[in-house]
């Protein structure tokens, strides 16, 4: 049986080479060469990935990633961040991704490119047989997305985004029939972003809107819509050396979504879920976690959250309360830009979650 499933992992390698002016004196040259290698260079890292969870199993792979300023001048805008990112698991599963985050013209765009394939075997719960329990499924996924950003006024966004989603699904003893969907989505978004960083914020809040829809005439089956609303607030304790971040998330599907579309209770948004139990149209989470820094390249942080979903095909998942809370530890990647990679651990009702993070969960 064919199973697959996408992971939350995104990553792409992108690497920029310019040339050195010539200059006529040999003092300027030297300065010159030693002035454009401070400001183009590249800060690249290669990180090995080992986790673990119920649904996947063991996983590894390789992650190299860099970071770099596109336009040599533009001293304002965050680094770029660019990888790529290859997994298998040992439940056969396995993805490649691609991932872009440029900013550019002193932060007035912001340009995302995001690129996934790979086969995901993963379970799904049904109540609905006479032999209710989890159910193996299998989706070949392949996933292409641009958008971008453009600063409308200070710390205010607006964007526009596509993304085209190819899945190719079978389930298990055939408790639903096979599909091959494809959609195509169009998302509006507004940003208002008062961050003192976007990597590693300590003070700052985020607040994002997005709608996503899915139109007929756009070549989609039917039609759906999601809107997601997040709020990220960062307050900096012990002078700025560690951070107290709090998040409201919330998912609403609206009409039609696809089995492969719905939510699944595990993500950033409530860890401490794996075995991909609980799934929905939508979903609502609180979660706050505190991030304790302990040297210039370590850290240690604690979280907690609360979440509950709807549009479950098991009526008893629907608006119940979800509760999820662990620890993890973090590692300094790069070493001009404050951007962590780590692992957290976390407990749920009746399940737990390893999970490797690339960045801060939120």
């Amino acid at each position: 049986m064919r199973s697959k499933h996408l992971g939350t992992l995104t990553i792409v390698f992108w690497i920029t080479i310019l040339s050195f002016p010539i200059s006529i004196n040999a003092q300027q040259v030297t300065d010159s060469l030693q002035n454009d290698k401070k400001q183009k260079k590249i800060d690249l890292t290669v990180m090995p990935f080992i986790n673990y969870n119920r649904d996947l199993k063991f996983m590894f792979g390789v992650i190299p990633m860099a970071m770099y300023r596109p336009m040599k001048n533009d001293t304002i805008s965050p680094k770029s961040l660019s990888g790529i990112s290859a997994v298998y698991t040992t439940n056969g599963s396995y993805f490649i991704a691609l991932f872009n985050k440029l900013y550019l013209s002193e932060d007035t765009w912001r340009i995302n490119f995001f690129a996934v394939t790979g086969d995901h075997n993963s379970q799904f719960f049904m109540d609905d047989l006479d032999a209710p329990g989890f159910y193996d499924y299998g989706t070949k996924t392949s996933i292409i997305s641009i958008g971008a950003q453009r600063k409308i006024m200070e710390h205010l966004y607006g964007g526009l985004t596509y993304t085209f989603s190819y899945f190719d699904t079978d389930y298990e003893d055939e408790v639903q029939p096979s599909s091959i969907t494809r959609t195509h989505g169009i998302e509006l978004s507004a940003l208002w972003d008062t961050r003192s960083d976007v990597y590693y914020p300590y003070n700052g809040r985020k607040v994002r809107l997005r709608w996503i829809t899915y139109p007929e005439w756009f070549g989609n089956e039917s039609n759906a819509n999601r809107v997601v609303t997040i709020l990220n607030q960062y307050y900096g304790v012990r002078k700025d050396t560690d951070v107290i971040a709090a998040r409201f998330f919330g998912s609403f599907g609206l009409g039609d979504i696809p089995f492969e579309q719905q939510v699944t209770l595990g993500g950033k948004d409530i860890r401490g879920y794996s075995e991909g139990k609980y799934r929905g149209d939508g979903q609502i989470a609180i979660q706050g976690e505190y991030r304790y820094n302990f040297s210039q390249k370590m850290g240690l942080v604690g979280f907690a959250g609360l979440s509950t979903i709807y549009g479950s095909d098991t009526e008893d998942f629907n608006w119940d309360l979800y509760p999820g809370i662990g620890v993890g530890y973090r590692y300094r990647a790069f070493k001009a830009v404050k951007f962590n990679i780590g692992l957290d651990a976390a407990v749920g009702k009746g399940d737990w979650g390893l999970y490797f993070r690339i960045g801060e969960a939120f």
